[in-house]
């Protein structure tokens, strides 16, 4: 039963940090940051992501600009670049680290403990690459918040809003949290058993030795 339990856990925590790595890829690139809707305008809506910024129009379509300068973004989305490609990379090594560490492999015994420090350390790298892609959608989404609430800025200049991406990337970072929780508690709780299993033996191989050493003596 333990050990049904244990590969449904793994099970679920590779499909979720797999499921949480293509959708913070997907956050990082979709320029679904924000939304801008222009009440003089009804029908031209504007776009701002990571990388450029959109403007849809009902009669020419959607048209892209990439930014034009790194150094020129705000500090929010200068950051928040660094930190999605670190989550990107830290979700993909995590998932490769844990793919090696499965049961599914065919291992030696010596290569048990091997196998449970792989998927140790591939929970620890997926639950990292989700809080770095969640730190940046909620600082995005806090900066835009206290934006959209600023009562500096007239009331006739249009505000952002959330876009899609947000709470995408959210989902994303939690699933990412979650994988890597569930792949960390089932290899610590599959190297438990093995550990008692060890003691027992020894103890075992023990209670024989001390029997053997007194049927030697009754003979003598």
């Amino acid at each position: 039963m333990a050990l049904v339990f244990r590969t449904a856990m793994k099970s679920v925590g590779l499909l979720s940090s797999l499921l949480g790595w293509v959708l913070s890829c997907l956050t990082n690139y979709l320029p679904h940051w924000k939304n801008l809707n222009l009440d003089l305008n009804e029908m031209e809506n504007w776009t701002m992501g990571l990388w450029k910024t959109c403007v849809i129009q009902e009669e020419v379509g959607r048209q892209c600009k990439d930014f034009d300068s790194f150094l020129a973004l705000p500090a929010e989305l200068r950051i928040s670049r660094i930190l999605m490609f670190l989550s990107n990379g830290l979700g993909f090594l995590g998932l490769l680290v844990s793919g090696l560490g499965l049961d599914c492999l065919r291992a030696g015994q010596r290569q048990q403990d091997l196998k449970t420090r792989l998927l140790i350390l591939g929970g620890i790298l997926l639950w990292t690459s989700g809080v770095a892609a969640l730190v940046p959608v909620s600082w995005v989404a806090h900066i835009t918040v206290q934006e959209f609430w600023d009562e500096t800025i007239p009331e006739i200049v249009p505000r952002w809003e959330f876009g899609e991406a947000l709470f995408l990337g959210w989902f994303a970072g939690f699933s990412l949290l979650l994988g890597g929780c569930l792949l960390h508690c089932a290899a610590c709780s599959a190297s438990a058993p093995g550990a008692s299993g060890h003691y027992a033996v020894a103890e075992m191989q023990d209670h024989c030795q001390h029997l053997e050493m007194k049927h030697t003596d009754l003979d003598l």
